[in-house]
């Protein structure tokens, strides 16, 4: 176990629950999969009909962005909860609930009237959400042996991409020709089988009973709710605004990581960022996330408003993206286990990076062929890396840690997520220079690609600490 200096006694690394038959575990890969498919099909599926919800709303597409923040956002701030109610309640009781609450909130959103009402019902959408997807790992995490973990992982999610791979198509039709209402009404049926199934087949591990650490809770959830609103702010020009906020957010956050590392039980738990491998997922992650969060937002404004496509064209062109992020999980565990996370996280970040500056290159006369294909090898190289930086901070964690691991990689992942679409976005705004159309939607478009590669590439040096042998 590779940890830096700790105050931690050195644990065993993660082990399976004998208890589980094969049936168990394959069951459990289903249901885990299908709560991945639940909450991937309502991301992509919105993206697409952005223009259309901005429209109904009297906004502009891009002032649609709180929605799409807003929901990332709720998930961040309430997926450290999801840790402390898996050990006191279980995580039978606890992802139960997260799939009707979800379902309710996507219940919400398609009768929203206007934005802050969607917004509200998005948060509710999120705090679901945020108990669904960490729980879920940690129920994983606990059942299946540190060997098999990578294959389990790359599996429950092949099921969950098939919601990339639908959900523009599907986006596109319903905004085009019903109402964007259905992409939220779609969620209801699979709520209610998601239910049937959680009640049925979800193990119900526990953990041990700590207090809530309220008052961490209160820090953290002002410190990234402030950040992100803070960008948002910046991108609709109100600077002081946007500058007063960022100061209150940072200094709550701040206040934080001092707090977490003298309590007891600490809403997040900053100890485990004294293991190598889990400190490195955390840093590396979010800042990789920095740079590609935002891409598939800025992808449909472009295929929409700067090019002019209908939104079920705009809806087609990402499904290469969705169908090769699942082509690549049948080959991400072999490469991971053949190359190592070193090498692949460091060659294949900067890749990535190389590819989201391509982009810039797409205008209105690009043959759809070639787009599809630009598209479909980044969502290759996406596909390895959500599953090395996914599966790279659990190698190394005891089977006390795996709860606050897998509440610590879902939060960090859905708070880079809201501060890349925010970061992209202000770039966007910020070239745009307060004007709308396709061809500046275009120019803005490449600018703000070259910089967004650029952050990427340079985040690939986050995982040169990575020792060569790391998760062997």
């Amino acid at each position: 176990m590779d940890v830096e200096a700790s105050t931690h006694a050195v644990v065993p690394a993660v082990t399976a629950d004998p208890m589980l038959t094969a049936a168990d575990k394959r069951v459990l890969l289903w249901l885990i999969a299908f709560s991945f498919f639940m909450q991937m099909l309502d991301s992509t599926i919105v993206n697409t009909a952005t223009p259309s919800i901005a429209a109904g709303m009297g906004i502009a597409p891009l002032d649609l962005r709180t929605a799409l923040t807003s929901y990332t956002l709720s998930l961040a701030v309430f997926i450290p909860i999801s840790s402390w109610l898996s050990d006191r309640y279980g995580t039978r009781r606890v992802f139960w609930w997260a799939i009707l609450i979800f379902t309710l909130g996507s219940l919400a959103c398609g009768l929203a009237p206007n934005l802050w009402t969607l917004v509200a019902a998005r948060v509710a959408q999120g705090f679901g959400g945020a108990m669904m997807i960490p729980v879920g790992r940690l129920a994983l995490v606990r059942s299946f042996d540190k060997s098999e973990f990578v294959d389990a992982m790359a599996f429950a999610t092949i099921p969950g991409l098939i919601g990339p791979a639908i959900g523009p198509v599907l986006g596109g039709l319903f905004s085009e020709y019903l109402s964007w209402r259905m992409i939220f009404f779609v969620n209801l049926p699979f709520g209610l089988i998601g239910l049937f199934l959680a009640r049925r087949y979800m193990p119900d591990y526990r953990g041990p009973r700590t207090p809530l650490d309220l008052s961490g809770f209160a820090l953290f959830a002002l410190g990234a709710g402030g950040l992100s609103w803070a960008l948002e702010q910046v991108s609709d020009s109100n600077y002081v605004q946007g500058l007063i906020t960022g100061i209150v957010a940072s200094i709550a956050m701040a206040l934080y990581l001092r707090h977490g590392r003298r309590v007891a039980a600490p809403i997040v738990d900053m100890h485990l960022l004294r293991i190598r491998s889990f400190s490195i997922a955390f840093y590396g992650g979010f800042a990789t996330r920095l740079g590609v969060g935002g891409i598939y937002f800025l992808l449909t404004l472009l295929f929409q408003i700067g090019f002019g496509y209908s939104a079920v064209m705009a809806g087609l062109l990402q499904v290469p993206q969705a169908l090769a992020m699942i082509l690549m999980r049948f080959f991400a565990s072999t490469i991971i286990k053949y190359q190592g996370y070193r090498r692949v996280l460091l060659f294949n970040t900067a890749l990535a990076g190389v590819l989201v500056m391509l982009f810039a290159t797409i205008t209105a006369a690009t043959p759809l062929w070639l787009i599809c294909i630009q598209v479909f090898v980044y969502g290759f190289v996406m596909s390895l890396q959500y599953t090395a930086m996914n599966t790279l901070g659990f190698v190394d964690l005891a089977i006390a840690q795996a709860s606050m691991g897998s509440s610590m990689t879902s939060t960090t992942q859905n708070l880079s997520i809201s501060f890349g679409i925010a970061f992209a976005s202000l770039l966007m705004a910020i070239f745009l220079h307060g004007t709308h159309g396709g061809i500046h939607y275009v120019n803005a478009f490449r600018i703000t690609m070259i910089i967004l590669g650029a952050v990427t590439v340079v985040s690939s040096l986050m995982f040169l600490r990575l020792p060569r042998r790391a998760g062997a």
